[in-house]
């Protein structure tokens, strides 16, 4: 009875649900299966009719594509003034969102729900502005191309083969209040396009060949009748949810195939594909988990998913009200379940599932499928015929249990002597199940009867109390060896479950530690390896399957293996050995599916037939291969992609420089040239030499760019190889002082400074670029302070202006190609690659080099100035 009054309760997520959408405004959408089936046109007439109830109606948007129908049907509707957005040189006219929300109507209508909004809109999409429009309590009418549905964006293309570009997820069609299929045969949709009432006449003749064929538009509105039926079983099953109504209704046809653990279950499977295609139904197979769940059952469930079924697998003791409990919920019309040819599927002792069924399942259409004789038989053998390892252990504990009661005689009574032999029960089902507590409980009674109950050695029973311990110790027996056969069997499933979930755990971490495909590849056929003994792994190049990993690393296989194993990758399927494809080959073949398609083969040859733990714990681990090759290919995806993108921005930089630092000076050559070539003559000895001199320096500056460029390219390509010796930090700054005569440097340099490890020319190359670099933010008259100080087993040098400093937001970047910090509206004149070639100078010499601002030691008040410090292995 509580069961029937949990079943009629209201389900609380319904309700909520409910009560979320009625908080807020109600959406409608106007579906079809292409444009011209005249959603625009049946949304306006149905807006003119709410209109003329008095209802506040408002157009948002509607496009009407020059259609003299759908611009008539508008009428006397108000409608909302565009925004203008402009967008490169042109007003681009969207829906205006804030204006909507300012209005508030009572209804209001948008056109192409998937429309991709202009630039600097809002919103992204148009049905992003829907959703705010609805969080605003305004009704929402709005219109649909199944071809828009995020979910069926590839069928399209395929059935098309256009590639839609706009689309929305099916979130928004799904939390739809309503759902209007506006529907067209094929054959007039282009009839209207011939006629022009579509298209203009030349976009109509190229439309009749490519997206509005015939076979598009059947194909297209299957996919549009499809969506809405699904839609409107939706809608029935939350409606009965919501009500607390048990169901089944009979709207739509819905199979549940029961899956239990005979022979019959493959029949079972089969039967109810049958039955849904004919129906065409959806189904489930539904699997009851009990302790004696054997391997059939697994395979059984595997073939259920190969042909199409949704699997559920489910706890519980009373089989029959699980699965009814399971058919309401989710509006179930016919139930398939195979004819016991065995004791394994009795609900109760006497009652068998089907009859069970029988008698409850008064609201369903019941298939029985007949169980295989040979099945039915083989179970009966196996029923009355226990393994003789079991009556041995059986007898063997009875017999310990006896002879041990002998020496207990004379402290013990015979009626307390009935516990022992209870023990020793309770002891067999534990260790062996219930085929043995069963026995050792018969054993046990005649055993302490014929030994220990008077009248001794004689199978007679003088005293009633005797009988009545007799009686209560079968009862008690037989209950408490069922109930320890279960307690057993249950902790041997929760081992088998604790087992897969440490497989998983295991299969996640050891999956997540390889970088490269090649390592992952080894250490999926490992892992599988572990599970079935041998392991392969096939990816596909050059248009067929390779081995790319095995274990043993010798492994082959035969001509039925490979064909198995190409099946499994071109279709998506489990074949080989335990399923319903090409089992004659000793292989069992797993494909890794992804999102983006299948990235290989899971190949393993078990020594003997997989029970369910091991089959399942495979097919997670392809599962986990899957997920982890998807991984590492797009990380080796991004990094190419980040790689490209590195690439073109340097080129881009490249360009930029090229175009500034080489324009300017050639533009300055040609000038002074061109005046030097036409004014010799009239022009003074100064201004000749100082156009000369402005010639010199001009192309000064371009080779120091050009030698730059290639001081840049050769650090890039690793082509700059150290020299490293001693060098005496003073000797380099001189150095580098004397190719930079114009700074006024403050030196502080000891004269004990340790030797540095370095290459003399680049270390000089790096001081001139850090100097010249400083030489241009120091102010007039000011020092460039440089001053070195062992710090540990290092030497730092440090090179300080005394100018404005470095914002802090361009302090991480001050070491990248081609990059400028301005102060102000200006840029500090310079390629932008001093810095950048000091930073991979250093590097190549194993040092270090940072830039502070402000620098260490600036004065209070005073500029930040900026600090880079180079650091050194110092030289014992």
């Amino acid at each position: 009875m509580a069961a029937d009054d949990d079943d009629a309760r209201p389900d609380p997520d319904a309700l909520l649900a409910r009560q979320a959408h009625a908080e807020r405004g109600r959406l409608k959408i106007f579906l079809g299966a292409a444009p011209g089936v005249g959603k625009t046109w049946e949304m306006l007439a149905a807006a003119r009719h709410r209109q003329a109830e008095g209802i506040d109606v408002l157009i948002g948007i509607v496009e009407t594509h020059g259609r003299a129908e759908t611009g008539a049907q508008i009428g006397n509707l108000p409608i909302l003034p565009r925004l203008k957005t402009p967008y490169r040189g042109q007003d681009l006219e969207e829906f205006d969102l804030d204006a909507a929300l300012a209005r508030r109507p009572r209804l209001l209508l948008l056109d192409e729900l998937a429309h991709t909004n202009a630039p600097g809109s809002r919103h992204h999409k148009r049905w992003e502005d829907a959703r705010d429009l609805l969080d605003a309590g305004i009704d929402v009418w709005a219109t649909l191309n199944v071809q828009h549905l995020e979910s069926l964006n590839d069928a399209v293309a395929r059935i098309t083969g256009v590639r839609v570009r706009e689309t929305l997820p099916d979130s928004v069609l799904n939390d739809a209040d309503e759902i209007e299929l506006v529907d067209l045969p094929p054959a007039e949709l282009r009839g209207r396009l011939q006629e022009g009432r579509i298209y203009r006449s030349e976009h109509a003749r190229r439309a009749l060949d490519g997206f509005f064929r015939e076979g598009n538009l059947a194909a297209l509105r299957e996919l549009a009748l499809r969506r809405a039926a699904q839609r409107v079983d939706a809608d029935v099953s939350g409606y009965m949810r919501a009500q607390g109504i048990a169901g089944p209704w009979p709207a739509g046809e819905r199979v549940l195939a029961m899956v239990g653990p005979d022979a019959a279950a493959d029949a079972v499977v089969r039967h109810a594909s049958r039955v849904a295609q004919a129906l065409d139904a959806p189904w489930i197979a539904l699997h009851v988990e009990r302790p004696d769940s054997s391997a059939a059952t697994r395979a059984a469930l595997d073939l259920a998913a190969q042909l199409g079924a949704e699997v559920e697998t489910v706890t519980g003791n009373d089989i029959v009200a699980v699965a009814l409990a399971m058919a309401r919920r989710r509006n179930v019309t016919r139930i398939v379940l195979g004819r016991a040819g065995s004791q394994r599927w009795r609900c109760l002792p006497g009652r068998h599932l089907s009859s069970a069924m029988l008698r409850a399942a008064r609201d369903f259409t019941l298939d029985i499928v007949p169980a295989p004789a040979q099945a039915s038989a083989s179970a009966r053998r196996t029923f009355v015929l226990p393994a003789l390892p079991t009556w041995a252990g059986a007898l063997g504990v009875v017999a310990v249990i006896t002879a041990a009661s002998h020496f207990l005689i004379p402290y013990v009574s015979h009626d307390a002597l009935g516990m022992v032999f209870l023990a020793g029960v309770v002891t067999c089902a534990a260790i062996w199940g219930l085929g043995a507590a069963l026995p050792a409980a018969a054993l046990s009674f005649l055993a302490w009867n014929f030994f220990f109950i008077p009248p001794l050695y004689q199978f007679t029973i003088h005293e009633w109390r005797d009988v009545v311990a007799i009686v209560l110790f079968l009862g008690v027996a037989t209950a408490t060896g069922a109930l320890a056969s279960r307690v057993r069997a249950e902790a041997r499933t929760a081992q088998t479950r604790v087992e897969s979930l440490r497989r998983i755990a295991a299969f996640s971490r050891r999956l997540g530690e390889p970088t490269g495909e090649a390592e992952l590849l080894e250490e999926i056929a490992r892992q599988a390896a572990s599970i079935a003994g041998r392991a392969v792994v096939l990816t596909e190049r050059n248009d067929d399957l390779n081995i790319r990993a095995a274990e043993p690393r010798t492994d082959t296989m035969d001509e039925g293996a490979w064909a198995a194993a190409r099946w499994a990758f071109a279709r998506g399927e489990t074949t080989g050995r335990g399923s319903a494809t090409l089992p004659s080959t000793e292989w069992r073949f797993l494909p890794m599916r992804t999102p983006r398609g299948c990235r290989g083969v899971l190949g393993v040859r078990p020594p003997r037939p997989m029970d369910p733990p091991e089959a399942q714990a495979l097919a997670t681990l392809a599962d986990q291969a899957a997920v982890a090759m998807e991984r590492v290919r797009l990380i080796a995806e991004a990094a190419g992609a980040a790689a490209q993108q590195e690439t073109q921005k340097l080129r881009t930089a490249l360009l930029s420089s090229l175009s500034h630092d080489l324009r300017t000076p050639l533009a300055a050559i040609r000038g002074a040239a061109e005046t030097l070539r036409t004014a010799w003559e009239r022009l003074d000895e100064p201004t000749r030499a100082d156009l000369l001199a402005s010639i010199e320096d001009d192309t000064g500056r371009m080779t120091r760019f050009l030698a730059d460029i290639m001081d840049m390219t050769r650090l890039e390509t690793g082509e700059i190889a150290p020299r490293m010796v001693r060098v005496e930090i003073a000797d380099a700054v001189a150095a580098a002082l004397a190719q930079v005569p114009a700074a006024t440097v403050s030196l502080d340099i000891p004269a004990d400074l340790p030797q540095v490890a370095a290459d003399p020319a680049l270390l000089e190359q790096v001081l001139v670029n850090v100097i010249n670099n400083a030489e241009k933010f120091a102010p007039d008259g000011s020092d460039i302070d440089i001053s070195a100080r062992p710090m540990g087993q290092a030497v730092e040098l440090r090179i300080a202006d005394r100018g404005p400093g470095i914002p802090p937001a361009h302090l991480a970047h001050v070491f990248d190609s081609f990059y400028r910090v301005r102060h102000g509206d200006r840029a500090v004149p310079g390629t932008g690659l001093g810095l950048a070639i000091a930073h991979g100078m250093m590097n190549a010499m194993g040092g270090d080099i940072a830039a502070n601002s402000p620098r260490m030691g600036a004065m209070p008040g005073g500029p930040p100035g900026t600090e880079i410090v180079l650091r050194l292995k110092a030289m014992q």
